[in-house]
């Protein structure tokens, strides 16, 4: 299968290692912001085409594209390259709106092409671990308690270079959390609320939330969010049960009282970025909906358009 990857950022190469690994795939194009980055990273990964132009990549033989660029052009991305008949994998989150993540979902159903949502968190071993003990009703959640906390009060990326372009607390770092737990629960949200913080002179946007959510069966998530963390940063999920307390560090598992879990055998891989594009690619080969198609992340975009209105 042929791969187009559009963005040369972290989270670029992060697929472009998971795609290394699965037997054959080939990136055939990068497309960047800038020609600089983008050919430094074509030639890191050995891409034979690179190019700023989104048009001209799409004319080139590729199967599938994966979009990494800046969450404000989602939509119009993930819509150009269905229209070229394109199966498309977008990372999270779909969009910064739910207008615009219905533009996407209503482009994949004209289209019929696959459109997959970069929920990494639906792949991690260490939350289909829990996962797999739900579904065989030896868990119930309770209550998911995270932190998603980072140091950004500047506009710098993963890599430590400025962004083109503003995070996001509530429609990036939080959908993650939120489709987790929509997830685990197989329940949409009943009730929800939202705090902010300041909105910072610059960035225009807050750099700290708390965020609450329930379920009709009662289980509730209680997600803090910061960019003003001088410590630790990352995601960190807290699951308490009916039967054990259980940590989520990305691809990592503890129990409660930090006794490491075995999750290596779980999935074929232990990297969730890598495990995500092989649910892609496998969705393609069987001409089936992929397990985080835009349609079932659609209810996330929901939930944080509920819980922005709470602001």
């Amino acid at each position: 299968m042929r791969f187009c990857v559009v963005g040369h950022g972290a989270f670029a190469q992060k697929h472009l290692d998971g795609l290394a690994r699965i037997e054959g795939t080939e990136v055939v194009s990068l497309v960047g912001r800038t020609p600089e980055g983008t050919n430094r990273v074509a030639d890191k990964y050995h891409i034979p085409h690179r190019t700023t132009d989104l048009t001209e990549a799409l004319t080139q033989d590729v199967d599938a594209v994966i979009i990494t660029s800046p969450t404000q052009v989602h939509a119009q991305q993930a819509e150009q390259v269905m229209r070229a008949g394109k199966h498309v994998e977008i990372e999270i989150p779909i969009a910064d709106s739910l207008s615009d993540a219905r533009r996407i979902q209503a482009a994949q159903k004209e289209t019929g092409v696959v459109a997959m949502a970069g929920h990494t968190r639906r792949y991690n071993p260490s939350h289909q671990w829990i996962q797999n003990k739900i579904q065989a009703g030896e868990l119930a959640i309770q209550q998911l308690v995270v932190q998603t906390f980072f140091f950004r009060r500047s506009n710098i990326n993963l890599e430590g270079n400025p962004r083109s372009w503003v995070d996001h607390l509530l429609w990036h770092h939080a959908c993650h959390t939120v489709d987790l737990f929509q997830y685990q629960t197989g329940e949409v949200a009943s009730e929800v609320f939202a705090l902010q913080g300041p909105i910072h002179p610059e960035l225009g946007i807050s750099m700290d939330m708390n965020l609450g959510l329930k379920v009709p069966s009662g289980a509730t998530c209680s997600l803090a969010l910061s960019f003003n963390n001088d410590g630790p940063q990352g995601t960190f999920f807290r699951y308490i049960c009916d039967n054990g307390t259980y940590i989520a560090r990305y691809d990592d598992l503890v129990d409660g009282k930090e006794n490491p879990i075995d999750v290596s055998g779980v999935d074929v891989a232990m990297d969730g970025i890598e495990l995500q594009d092989r649910e892609f690619i496998s969705s393609i080969q069987e001409q089936r909906e992929p397990r985080s198609s835009v349609d079932r992340v659609l209810p996330a975009m929901e939930t944080l358009d509920r819980l922005e209105k709470c602001f």
